[in-house]
C-alpha cells in the first residue's frame, strides 16, 4: 500500500448526482477527476457511487436510501472518508458526516486541501490560506467536534497546520489580516511588473496538468516541477526570454479547473495579475483528454472572471503524441458510427477557422515545438532589439 508521511494511504469513495438530463458519461469524466484529485491529495478511491435525480437533497445532498447504501459500504470496508463532486452546503455536511460516522469533504475542500498542500511560498500561503478560512467560516457552527481532536487526513489540513480557531469573531480577525498582508505583497509585485513596462508580456494558461511548466521548460531552458499531478505548481514563474533580437518575459501561471472554487479565483487574483497584464496568451490544451473542449470552456469562463478575455490568444494543442483517432466501422457509411475526429481532421478543422490561430505539439517529445518557438520570436524581434 502507498505510504504517505510515514502512514498508510488514506482510503475513500467519491459521490456524484447525475441531475436530470445529464448524461452518465458526463458525470464519469467528472468522476475521473475528481479520483485525480484524491490521488493528487495521496489517498485511494476505493469506489464510486453516482445517484441519478431530479433534483438536489436540501438536507443531505442524495437520497436517503443511497446515504444508507454509502454508510453501509463504508462501514464494512473500514473506509476512512467521502468525497462528493460538488459544493456541500454547511447542513448537508453536518446531516451525512451524522449518517457515514466518517469525514465528509466536497470538491472545493479537497481543492483546497491540495492547495495548502502544494503552497511553496510565504505569497502562495497566504493566499491559500485565506481562501481556507473563507470556505470554512459558514462552516463553524457545529462542525468542530472531530476537528477538535485534530489529526493528519485529507480534508483535515488547516491553514497553517495548527488548531483551528473556532471563535467566528477570531477568524473574521484573521481573514482581515491575511488581506492586509497580501495586500502589501500584491503592492511589491505591482512594483516589480511596473519595472518590467518596457519588454512584451506573454503568459502560458490552460486547465490543470495540460503541459504549461513542460512548454514553459522548453522556450525558456529553465527547469520547472512538470509532474503528471493536478495543481503541481502553484506560484506563477517569470523567465526573461532574450535571443536574436527577441526579448519578452513569460509567465508561468497556476491551472484551471472545472468547477474552481470561488475563494480561491479570489484569493489568487493578485497572481494571475500575469495573465491580465500580458501582451498575448498562450492557450495550453490537452487535445487528448476527451474532454478538451469543455476543459477550453472552463478557462474561457475563468478568464470572463478576471476580465481577461480580450487578450489576443494562440491556442497551443499539446500531447499530439497521446491523442487516439477513432477505430471507425468502414462500412458504416452514414458517418455518425463516431463523432470523434482523427487528428489530422480535426488540425484542419481548427486550422480553418479565420479568429484561431493554433499549433498542434507534443512539449513532451518536441514535435512542432521549434514552430512554436519560432512563431514567439518572429512576433517579438525588432530591428531595435537586434542590434541592443
Amino acid at each position: 500500500m502507498i505510504e504517505i508521511a510515514n502512514r498508510p494511504a488514506e482510503r475513500c469513495v467519491v459521490v456524484a448526482l447525475q441531475l436530470g438530463e445529464q448524461s452518465i458519461q458526463q458525470v464519469d469524466e467528472y468522476l475521473d477527476e475528481l479520483c485525480f484529485l484524491v490521488a493528487t491529495a495521496g489517498a485511494l478511491v476505493e469506489k464510486r457511487f453516482v445517484q441519478h435525480s431530479n433534483e438536489i437533497n436540501p438536507k443531505t445532498y442524495i437520497g436517503r436510501g443511497k446515504a444508507a447504501e454509502i454508510a453501509a459500504y463504508i462501514e464494512a470496508e473500514a473506509i476512512d472518508f467521502v468525497v462528493f463532486d460538488d459544493e456541500l452546503k454547511a447542513t448537508q455536511q453536518r446531516n451525512l458526516e451524522q449518517e457515514f460516522k466518517v469525514r465528509v469533504i466536497d470538491r472545493t475542500g479537497l481543492i483546497l486541501d491540495i492547495f495548502a498542500a502544494h503552497a511553496r511560498t510565504a505569497h502562495s500561503r497566504l493566499q491559500v490560506e485565506l481562501a481556507q478560512y473563507e470556505y470554512l467560516l459558514p462552516r463553524l457552527t457545529g462542525m468542530w467536534t472531530h476537528l477538535e481532536r485534530q489529526r493528519g487526513g485529507i480534508g483535515m489540513r488547516g491553514p497553517g497546520e495548527r488548531e483551528i480557531e473556532t471563535d467566528r469573531r477570531v477568524i473574521h480577525n484573521r481573514i482581515a489580516k491575511l488581506k492586509q498582508e497580501l495586500a502589501q505583497v500584491d503592492a511589491q509585485f505591482r512594483v516589480q511588473r511596473k519595472n518590467r513596462n518596457a519588454l512584451p508580456r506573454v503568459s502560458l494558461i490552460g486547465y490543470t496538468n495540460v503541459g504549461k511548466s513542460t512548454i514553459m521548460n522548453y522556450l525558456a531552458g529553465s527547469e520547472l516541477l512538470a509532474e503528471n499531478k493536478l495543481f503541481a505548481t502553484l506560484d506563477t514563474t517569470v523567465r526573461r526570454i532574450a535571443t536574436k533580437g527577441c526579448k519578452f518575459l513569460l509567465s508561468d501561471t497556476v491551472g484551471f479547473i472545472r468547477k474552481l472554487p470561488t475563494q480561491l479565483i479570489e484569493s489568487f487574483k493578485s497572481t494571475l495579475d500575469e495573465v491580465r497584464e500580458a501582451d498575448l496568451l498562450l492557450h495550453v490544451v490537452d487535445v487528448s483528454h476527451p474532454s478538451f473542449l469543455e476543459q477550453m470552456a472552463s478557462v474561457q469562463n475563468i478568464l470572463l472572471e478576471l476580465g481577461a478575455t480580450d487578450k489576443e490568444q494562440i491556442i497551443i494543442f499539446n500531447k499530439i503524441d497521446q491523442y487516439r483517432n477513432p477505430e471507425r466501422d468502414p462500412y458504416d457509411l452514414s458517418g455518425e458510427s463516431d463523432t470523434l475526429y482523427t487528428l489530422e481532421e480535426l488540425q484542419q478543422m481548427w486550422f480553418a477557422k479565420e479568429d484561431t490561430e493554433c499549433l498542434f505539439v507534443s512539449a513532451a517529445t518536441g514535435t512542432n515545438m521549434d514552430a512554436l518557438r519560432t512563431k514567439l520570436f518572429e512576433r517579438f524581434t525588432t530591428t531595435e532589439n537586434i542590434y541592443n
